[in-house]
């Protein structure tokens, strides 16, 4: 049995954070099953993501084996439009220098 392990949108996607229903002999191979039952938007995320295996960064052309831990790691974005919605609601621009 190989576990998968999803995380943020593809978790909400997916409706669970970890499966093991799946298969599949590569990386790219578990990563496509997924797509196939989740659907277009889970693909895209999926395409765009980092693997890694057993703790350990892998490409979609990994070979996978019973036993093995596959998590998939969608892109993360920055907090910096955070912090400059911050500054501009406190009246400072460009990272809280006064205005």
């Amino acid at each position: 049995m190989i576990r998968v392990r999803l995380f943020a949108s593809l978790r909400e996607l997916a409706g669970a954070s970890e499966l093991t229903d799946v298969q599949g002999r590569t990386v790219g191979e578990l990563a496509d099953a997924l797509s196939a039952r989740f659907g277009e938007r889970f693909a895209r995320i999926a395409d765009v993501s980092s693997y890694v295996v057993n703790g350990e960064r892998a490409s979609r052309a990994l070979a996978v084996a019973d036993g093995d831990e596959v998590a998939i790691l969608p892109p993360v974005s920055g907090g910096q439009p955070t912090l400059v919605r911050a500054t501009a609601a406190r009246g400072t621009r460009r990272r809280g220098r006064p205005s």
